[in-house]
């Protein structure tokens, strides 16, 4: 960023040039805010104050700052508050302004690049369904860390699978023959 600051009835000194580039500087973290970017500070002295003006000149707007005070470092410190809100409104603006616009074109471009292809059977697995109780099968599926297990009930002697509900209970589908 360049800096410009000047003074009126007061002469600026150079650590009070020195803390306005180092607080300045920390607005470069912003987008909008490059090297190449005009900052203009003016400092105006009155009898029971001071005032600060900060204006940045940036591609997108123009960021203003006025404040005024007592201590000069405490101004600047106010000032710089001040400019990192209107960067962050002027983002946020920029952003739903361009959210739509970029949501369009990121879904034509997977258009673009996806093809629909046709999913079939990726896997098969042959297992045996053990005979055994609801509680055995309950417990062996814990124990394996599965979200479902397929046996057989020892009572009805028919194919049962049981599952982890999202509420924390467990579920139990139970087969019957074919009519």
């Amino acid at each position: 960023m360049k800096l410009h600051i000047h003074g009126k009835n007061v002469t600026i000194t150079e650590a009070m040039l020195q803390t306005t580039q180092k607080k300045l500087s920390f607005l470069e973290k912003y987008f909008l805010i490059d090297e190449d970017t005009p900052a203009n500070v003016s400092v105006k002295v009155y009898p029971n104050s001071l005032k600060v003006e900060v204006t940045i000149l940036s591609k997108i707007a123009i960021l203003r700052a006025e404040v005024s005070h007592e201590d000069y470092y405490a101004a600047i410190d106010l000032a710089i508050d001040k400019l990192e809100d209107q960067i962050r409104r002027q983002k946020t603006r920029l952003s739903r302004k361009h959210r739509e616009k970029l949501s369009k074109a990121f879904i034509e471009q997977i258009d673009k690049t996806e093809e629909v292809k046709p999913i079939g059977v990726v896997k098969t697995k042959t297992i045996s369904a053990e005979v055994m109780s609801l509680d055995d099968a309950i417990m062996r599926m814990e124990m394996l860390g599965h979200s479902f297990f397929i046996y057989t009930d020892e009572e009805e002697h028919q194919m049962a699978v049981v599952y982890k509900r999202l509420d924390g209970g467990y579920g139990l589908l139970e087969t019957s023959p074919a009519k």
